[in-house]
């Protein structure tokens, strides 16, 4: 094993406090701050002057860079705080990148599941408040802003400088748009998808996001004019569908009818 792996770097200018565990393979960079009774486990990384409160665990291979991190917070294995937002524009048929120079603030109790990303700031910074919750690869966006008590499931997104009040809650894959702002007490179902913004509590769900009653009863119409075209093509018409065939031959019929009766009418005259 590669001796260098093991050590710990830490940079002179950095601040480590005596109670602070630092596993091996651990890097600090210049002037970062690191509280009292942290954990840094194996393969850290702690880039210049970011700051972590006390007794806050960060698991392995978490990258932190520019921003600050709470007291007794949770952030786990392969969490990636601080890096680059995805802010790009076109100039002269070229892409060009935006500049990201903003950091990510994480409040007090916040957690982090593993292989979560929250990019840094390009106007202001990224927050996530107190005690909010954050399941397994989750994407938090540029400029972005989460309130106290959020949980965001699996794999939900929050697009850069968009905002999620506070005593949120996103389900699994649910998604909202850039710059859309989601007033406090709203929960989010599992794969809905937020376009525009949301000023009344409550429940939401479906693509684009609606109040949860209207979308499931969408769902509900959707399912029984599915269930009729099964019942169609498996079993046969249904009364109602007999019912509505029978008339279309009628209709279809008299239109026979009166253009052979006028076909002869005019025979006859000839």
């Amino acid at each position: 094993i590669d001796g260098r792996l093991l050590m710990r770097l830490v940079h002179p200018t950095a601040y480590v406090h005596p109670s602070a565990r630092l596993a091996p393979g651990v890097r600090i960079g210049a002037g970062a701050y690191v509280g009292a009774r942290v954990l840094l486990e194996t393969g850290v990384v702690v880039g210049a002057r970011v700051k972590i409160g006390e007794r806050t665990s960060v698991g392995p291979n978490t990258t932190l860079l520019n921003c600050e991190v709470g007291k007794r917070c949770v952030l786990h294995a392969g969490v990636s705080v601080g890096a680059d937002g995805f802010g790009f524009y076109v100039h002269e048929g070229r892409m060009h990148k935006k500049a990201q120079l903003l950091r990510v603030i994480l409040g007090n109790c916040v957690e982090v599941g593993a292989g979560s990303c929250i990019d840094r700031g390009s106007w202001r910074d990224t927050r996530v408040g107190d005690s909010s919750k954050l399941d397994n690869m989750v994407q938090i966006g540029h400029n972005a802003l989460v309130g106290h008590n959020c949980m965001l499931c699996a794999h939900a997104a929050l697009a850069g400088s968009a905002s999620l009040g506070d005593d949120c809650v996103m389900g699994g894959k649910s998604a909202v748009a850039d710059h859309v702002s989601i007033v406090g007490g709203v929960r989010l179902a599992a794969r809905c998808g937020v376009t525009t913004s949301i000023t009344t509590p409550g429940d939401y769900g479906g693509m684009p996001a609606q109040p949860i009653g209207k979308w499931r009863r969408q769902v509900a119409i959707i399912r029984r004019l599915g269930s009729k075209n099964l019942d169609r093509k498996v079993g046969g018409d249904s009364s109602d569908d007999a019912q509505q065939s029978r008339v279309l031959r009628g209709v279809f019929c008299a239109f026979v009818l009166g253009v052979l009766s006028a076909t002869a009418a005019v025979v006859r005259h000839t």
